[in-house]
């Protein structure tokens, strides 16, 4: 486990008040915690990573998900991560202004120095942060693992297209239990 990573992508208060599909806020921050602290028990290394939601560059688009320019901006704890996600003292936090959590970040740097060559990723949304990462982290050759069900969408049939057509060719989808069975 020494050189695996679990990388929650955004479990925040601005993510997780939405509603999401097919697994609550609720589930995935709970499977993201339970993954978390069987990876640190075994000595792997734990990121959380947080959208700066404050600081998105919006995008011209055909439709946008983005917050509107004109709405008031959103308090700091917005992009704080929850507390029952499970964060603690010497987990690595990853601030971003993107869908992706490697660019314009220090990730990788983070990753490389603690020799890690597996990523385990789970968050909110699938199809969005936790793609963007994982088509990233396969670029820089890392080998990935994902926990179907400590990630959702906006809607189910986008976390359903995510696991079911791209995750399998960039890696390993499994379930939390699996991947607890397997961690020891």
């Amino acid at each position: 486990m020494e050189t695996t990573a679990l990388v929650l992508i955004d479990l925040q208060h601005s993510n997780v008040a939405r509603t999401l599909a097919p697994h609550s806020a609720q589930q995935v921050v709970e499977n993201g915690a339970r993954l978390a602290d069987a990876v640190r028990s075994k000595g792997g290394t734990v990121v959380y990573v947080r959208v700066l939601v404050n600081e998105l560059r919006p995008q011209p688009a055909d439709v946008s998900i983005s917050r509107d320019p004109s709405a008031p901006l959103l308090p700091p704890q917005a992009w704080e991560i929850v507390d029952a996600a499970g964060m603690q003292p010497g987990d690595i936090v990853i601030d971003k202004r993107q869908w992706g959590a490697f660019h314009g970040t220090s990730l990788d740097q983070q990753l490389r120095r603690r020799g890690i060559k597996t990523i385990i990723l789970g968050g909110i949304a699938t199809n969005f942060g936790v793609e963007s990462t994982a088509r990233a982290a396969q670029d820089l050759g890392y080998a990935l693992m994902f926990a179907e069900d400590a990630m959702s969408s906006l809607k189910a049939e986008m976390h359903q297209f995510s696991v079911q057509a791209i995750f399998p060719i960039l890696g390993h989808v499994r379930s939390t239990a699996a991947l607890l069975a397997t961690i020891g």
